[in-house]
């Protein structure tokens, strides 16, 4: 990672244990990544392995048991939380896509981006201005004024894509954001996600089981039983 920048994803020895004594299920087990700024990096295991409690100690949604985690130019945790509003964090510093778009039905695509701005305290025509920026630059400009359900899968999921970069948060967590979709529109968004990790300078971690876009990945975390180990992915399709 570019440590003169002080940005992207850095966990050491993080680990997080439910239940206490006998029953006690360790989840994760000294688990340790790093994500450069601009780098899209895969996380694979399979069910139960993990990656949904590193995604959820990582948005600052559970807390961990012990270990670090650095996001951005921030400590959010060194055996317990470093940030003292967790959700200012999770909405200015931390963008979220998941498997379904989950767009609000009664707002606009363009209100459905503006609005995180909206709530972080920027001024409506700014907000919107962001929010059309991200939607040109992600090719749905053109349907700013349709609602959420005039929207085609693959359109939802960029609109979703916008809404998760409009604060220009150092990370990105996106959880199996390609799985309703085919081959063609899943290359299509992981296409997305590394020219806005390149062009914003984000880091982003892509938690997936979709064989599709695997080989797209330069570097991939496996995970199993609570524990993460990297090999070099092939990049083929985005070297």
């Amino acid at each position: 990672m570019n440590e003169a920048s002080g940005r992207g994803i850095r966990i050491e020895g993080l680990s997080k244990r439910y239940g206490k004594g006998d029953t006690a299920v360790d989840a994760l087990k000294d688990v340790n990544m790093v994500v450069a700024p601009g780098e899209v990096v895969g996380l694979i295991g399979p069910s139960g392995s993990g990656k949904s409690t590193l995604l959820k100690c990582l948005g600052a949604v559970i807390q961990p048991t012990a270990g670090r985690m650095i996001l951005g130019q921030d400590v959010i945790y060194d055996h317990g939380w470093k940030i003292p509003d967790l959700r200012a964090l999770r909405r200015d510093k931390i963008g979220f896509v998941f498997q379904a778009p989950y767009l609000i039905p009664f707002l606009d695509v363009l209100d459905n981006v503006a609005l995180l701005p909206m709530l972080a305290g920027k001024p409506n025509p700014e907000a919107r201005k962001l929010a059309l920026e991200l939607l040109a630059a992600l090719d749905v400009a053109h349907r700013a004024k349709a609602m959420p359900s005039q929207l085609s899968g693959g359109e939802q999921q960029r609109v979703a894509i916008a809404r998760g970069l409009v604060n220009r948060p150092p990370v990105i967590l996106a959880d199996e954001p390609t799985a309703p979709l085919d081959s063609e529109r899943a290359l299509a968004v992981i296409h997305i996600l590394n020219d806005m990790a390149r062009k914003f300078n984000t880091a982003i971690i892509v938690v997936t089981h979709d064989e599709k876009i695997i080989p797209t990945f330069k570097r991939i975390y496996h995970i199993r039983d609570g524990i993460t180990y990297e090999e070099a992915g092939e990049g083929r399709a985005f070297s």
